[in-house]
């Protein structure tokens, strides 16, 4: 399935559309700022405050209502449970030898890594499995945003490449 983040937000301004994009788990900053920047010519601090500020937004509901909304869910449909149990291990065996080596730093690099399935969705996830707390939880993922979006601009700009 590809979806096509700017015919799905067209109508809206570019500030907007790019906090949308930024919410999208998967997509998150790496596709909203390259996004910002290349298609509708945003320029860098805007991308930034919008991309981040997007990212951010659906990591606090993530991290406050994760587990409500995991019983919640699982209690009512089967299917439900088994996704959640999927997600569960799968963040788990991606998580657990990084935090076992570094401990909650873990988690900043874990968010800073520009790559599927390592963002802040999957970063705020992995706090909940860890037991990491909201209030120490939402700054390591907040620190490794910035890092990630450090990267994906230097990427974007072509200051940095990768072989």
């Amino acid at each position: 399935m590809n979806i096509d983040f700017i015919e799905l937000f067209k109508s809206l301004p570019p500030e907007i559309s790019v906090f949308f994009i930024s919410m999208i788990p998967i997509a998150e900053m790496r596709a909203s700022i390259p996004i910002a920047l290349s298609v509708y010519n945003l320029p860098l601090p805007s991308a930034l405050f919008f991309s981040i500020i997007g990212n951010i937004v659906p990591i606090i509901i993530i991290l406050a209502y994760i587990d409500r909304i995991y019983q919640f869910f699982s209690k009512k449909s089967e299917l439900c449970k088994k996704f959640f149990e999927w997600l569960f291990g799968r963040t788990r065996n991606r998580f657990d030898k990084k935090y076992s080596r570094y401990g909650k730093i873990a988690l900043v690099l874990f968010v800073a890594i520009p790559l599927p399935f390592t963002g802040s969705w999957t970063g705020s996830v992995a706090a909940f499995l860890y037991g990491i707390p909201f209030r120490k939880a939402l700054p390591l993922i907040i620190i490794g945003m910035l890092l990630s979006a450090i990267i994906i601009s230097l990427l974007s700009l072509g200051i940095i490449s990768i072989i």
